[in-house]
């Protein structure tokens, strides 16, 4: 990307062969919490990709889904995420809601636009937020140098990547040198956090 088109240079460009539109199905067992005709609550383990993109075109979650599910899921027929309303990162376990049609895919995403449903997660801190209950409400943008990861930025920054972000957090319980247990001892923390945005690494960032 940081090459420049020189004159009179001569490129050649392999473009490779096209994936499939739709995603394959894949008999991956799936930890299933609740399951009716209009959606299907999963356990998402960690280390499992949610929905096929380039690196992961398979063993992922979609293809799971499809294999259990069959043509009922939502989406599907070229959509990349058939019935996924909402995802978590690939090394984070935790639930997925998935639509089964796409009336049931329509209201789901209303109730997540409109926090109607609450995201809640458990995350190991380094070290123990002050105060140990509090709201993070900053804006989050591409990390300069790695298009993968995302920070902090200040609300001065005017960047069309930027995206505001509001996380309510509680320290659950402190981890510190033999039985201490005091924040400014911590040497790590368990941090409960309630997500009112749901941006890319929010809770990381």
């Amino acid at each position: 990307p940081s090459a420049k088109v020189a004159e009179g240079v001569t490129y050649a460009l392999t473009v490779p062969p096209p994936e499939p539109a739709i995603p394959q199905a894949e008999d991956i067992p799936l930890d299933i919490l609740f399951e009716d005709e209009h959606l299907i609550v999963v356990n998402k383990p960690a280390g499992l990709v949610v929905h096929p993109a380039s690196g992961n075109w398979s063993g992922t979650l979609v293809n799971a889904l499809i294999a259990h599910c069959g043509a009922t899921l939502s989406g599907v027929g070229g959509v990349a995420r058939p019935g996924i309303v909402h995802r978590i990162d690939k090394d984070t376990s935790g639930l997925l809601v998935v639509a089964k049609h796409d009336r049931a895919h329509q209201g789901l995403t209303a109730a997540f636009s409109t926090h109607d449903i609450e995201r809640v997660y458990d995350a190991i801190a380094v070290g123990s937020p002050r105060p140990g209950v509090g709201t993070i409400d900053a804006p989050l943008a591409r990390a300069g140098g790695d298009r993968k990861k995302m920070t902090i930025v200040p609300d001065t920054d005017d960047r069309p990547d930027q995206r505001h972000a509001i996380t309510h957090y509680r320290v659950l319980e402190n981890f510190g040198r033999g039985r201490a247990k005091l924040a400014g001892d911590a040497l790590a923390s368990l941090v409960e956090c309630r997500l009112e945005t749901g941006r890319t690494h929010q809770i990381r960032a």
